[in-house]
């Protein structure tokens, strides 16, 4: 009793004023007390802590590399007719003066080979005609180590395009396809493939060169204009994604350089090979207006200029029958002023087949006008 008088008597002396300040003291004191309670590391903003200390390469490849598979090819050749006595077996004079390769065992076999693709729609896989073309089986394997069959819906030889479907159900992860006319020259470039089998290797460089004509690398049964990168593509590789720096699929890694000039790579600008692809997919083939002509660029070192000039004409082609020659210097095909060979492609490939187009051309210092009418160019003889 005694002690709750102090007390009272303490309080009642207390001035109202010094009372709300000794409250709100004493609240402050405890609300600090609870935030220093609370844990100080916060796993959300951890998480973004670790996600931005990740470089743009790791990025890029963690946005896409699960799409990117592995495609083994097999082949079946079938065994030679001859009989197992045969003397063919035992004359190497024969085989050297047939440039035959005789096996020791005339036994059926399998031939199995592998690259890389990528899937860029539903089920449906991008790589290069080249590593499924007489294929009899394609397995298709994934990223988490599921391997399934795969469908040839369609190759184009003369872009070194195919697409498969995958035989199954999905859902299946997808790459983001980019836009490879914002591309430019310094550009980052990684590489992404499965080159012997080895899932996911990566390699980054740059984009060292757009638009590069095929011919001028000595191909000359290809329709490709290619972006040249310095990225390492090694073997096993063809087929698989080239990345832009943000993670999006720019092309489509095809063609190594090896020899003089070694370390180039190549690829198809992904927006061709969407063109492409789309064709594959409704009609199962591939249209590629063609006259039949070689062109050659030549550049004029005292006038800085280029002249396209025809190099050959194909027999029988809608070029030859037009009135086109050797030498003969491209002007304008349709309402285009050519400057370069890739020009010239562009405006025929727009034109179509069967649909006739101006050429004006110059000739021995003379202006000639010509109407061309492009054909497929499987319709082309040699």
């Amino acid at each position: 009793m005694f002690l709750k008088k102090i007390q009272k008597t303490k309080l009642k002396s207390l001035n109202p004023k010094k009372l709300l300040l000794f409250s709100t003291i004493t609240t402050s004191v405890f609300c600090i007390s609870n935030v220093i309670s609370k844990p100080l590391i916060n796993p959300k903003l951890n998480e973004i802590n670790n996600y931005s200390s990740k470089s743009f390469v790791t990025k890029a490849v963690e946005k896409t590399g699960s799409s990117v598979v592995t495609i083994e090819t097999q082949k079946y050749v079938n065994r030679r007719k001859f009989p197992r006595d045969s003397q063919i077996f035992l004359d190497p004079y024969f085989e050297r003066f047939f440039g035959l390769n005789l096996p020791n065992d005339n036994q059926p076999r399998i031939e199995q080979s592998q690259g890389s693709g990528f899937i860029f729609a539903n089920g449906l896989v991008m790589t290069n005609a080249h590593v499924v073309n007489g294929s009899d089986k394609v397995i298709v394997g994934l990223t988490n180590g599921k391997k399934v069959k795969g469908k040839l819906i369609g190759q184009d030889f003369f872009t070194d395009l195919a697409v498969l479907k995958i035989e199954g159900k999905g859902p299946w992860p997808k790459a983001q396809l980019g836009d490879s006319t914002k591309i430019k020259v310094g550009d980052w470039a990684i590489a992404v493939g499965n080159p012997f089998g080895l899932e996911n290797t990566v390699t980054l460089g740059i984009i060292s060169n757009l638009k590069r004509n095929v011919t001028q690398l000595g191909i000359y049964d290809k329709k490709l204009e290619l972006i040249q990168t310095d990225a390492a593509i090694n073997p096993g590789n063809s087929g698989g994604p080239l990345l832009n720096s943000n993670g999006e699929v720019i092309g489509i890694n095809t063609l190594i350089r090896s020899g003089p000039g070694a370390g180039l790579s190549f690829a198809i600008p992904i927006n061709k090979a969407k063109e492409i692809a789309y064709q594959l997919i409704k009609n199962g083939k591939v249209i590629h207006p063609m006259i039949g002509i070689r062109l050659i660029d030549e550049s004029e070192f005292e006038t800085n200029n280029n002249t396209v000039k025809v190099g050959y004409v194909v027999p029988n082609s809608p070029a030859e029958k037009s009135g086109i020659i050797v030498n003969d210097i491209l002007i304008k095909v349709g309402n285009k002023n050519i400057e370069t060979a890739s020009d010239v492609i562009k405006e025929i490939s727009n034109n179509g087949i069967n649909k006739t187009i101006k050429i004006l051309l110059k000739r021995r210092n003379r202006l000639i006008e010509l109407k061309v009418k492009p054909t497929d160019i499987t319709n082309l003889q040699n």
